[in-house]
């Protein structure tokens, strides 16, 4: 071996091994996780159980591949707080964008945008002293998805309604989260076909990319970066008793279905 091997050999030899001094002597068999794998030798950590789910056996041996640990990861994006700030700003966007808010309807996607619609009237009464009306949005005939989300039974259809006349106004849609933009699209051809507006803005709480269509938002709540296993899960107070938005991963050999990655209306895909 040559003089620099011998250096190194020697200084990782020498160099402080990572000691965890709040674990447990032994630890429980469902406690904690630790990832398995031809290269096992190498990890260093160990992963508290609450930040992953779903984790299949109790038992791994040495030969063990990470394939087989099946995985659900669970992050929390935004809280109450959050999603109190991210609507503030987006009203005041909204205000901003529009030069006030005399010629503004707020359109509220069922379910969830439907509530956010309406915090977002409370914030723009607070702002501009002035009431906005706000609709609600049924987009479930206007989806180009609908056999896929709802493979069997007759879609429910709750109706698209509005408390004044859209026609020269500008209809703000909101949801609580932007993903393929298939939904977005639908809710546009609802709004549509309930008179000529003098435009239509999109507001979102959450935008996780992956569109299929050439849809962009005008207001976003906060903007994350997802993968196609991923789900974001919105819950508000009026339908969840909480403000909550989460961030979980679908577990390994469990591929989301149409309906998961499409849309949610009871969960916040869109």
């Amino acid at each position: 071996m040559s003089p620099e091997g011998e250096l190194a050999l020697r200084r990782r030899a020498d160099a402080p091994r990572t000691t965890y001094p709040n674990l447990p002597s032994t630890l429980p068999a469902e406690g904690f996780f630790v990832p398995a794998g031809p290269r096992r030798d190498l990890v260093s950590e160990l992963l508290p159980a609450d930040s992953f789910r779903g984790i299949v056996g109790k038992r791994f041996g040495p030969d063990a591949t990470e394939e087989a640990v099946s995985v659900a990861r669970n992050v929390e994006l935004m809280d109450q707080a959050a999603v109190r700030r991210a609507l503030t700003r987006i009203a005041h966007e909204i205000v901003e964008r529009n030069k006030g808010v005399a010629h503004v309807v707020l359109a509220g996607v069922r379910t969830r945008g439907v509530y956010l619609a309406r915090r977002l009237a409370e914030r723009l009464r607070e702002i501009e002293g002035q009431e906005v009306p706000v609709g609600v949005v049924d987009v479930t005939l206007y989806r180009d998805d609908l056999t896929y989300l709802r493979p069997s039974g007759d879609p429910l259809v709750q109706g698209t309604d509005f408390p004044v006349p859209i026609e020269g106004k500008v209809v703000v849609l909101v949801d609580d989260v932007l993903y393929t933009g298939r939904t977005a699209r639908a809710a546009m051809e609802a709004v549509i076909s309930r008179g000529r507006p003098a435009a239509i803005q999109l507001a979102v709480l959450v935008d996780r990319g992956h569109r299929e269509l050439p849809i962009r938002p005008d207001f976003v709540g906060k903007n994350v970066p997802t993968s196609r296993d991923e789900r974001v899960y919105v819950e508000l107070v009026e339908v969840d008793g909480r403000d909550l938005v989460t961030l979980r991963e679908a577990r390994h050999g469990q591929g989301l279905k149409a309906a998961d990655v499409s849309d949610d209306r009871g969960g916040g895909e869109e």
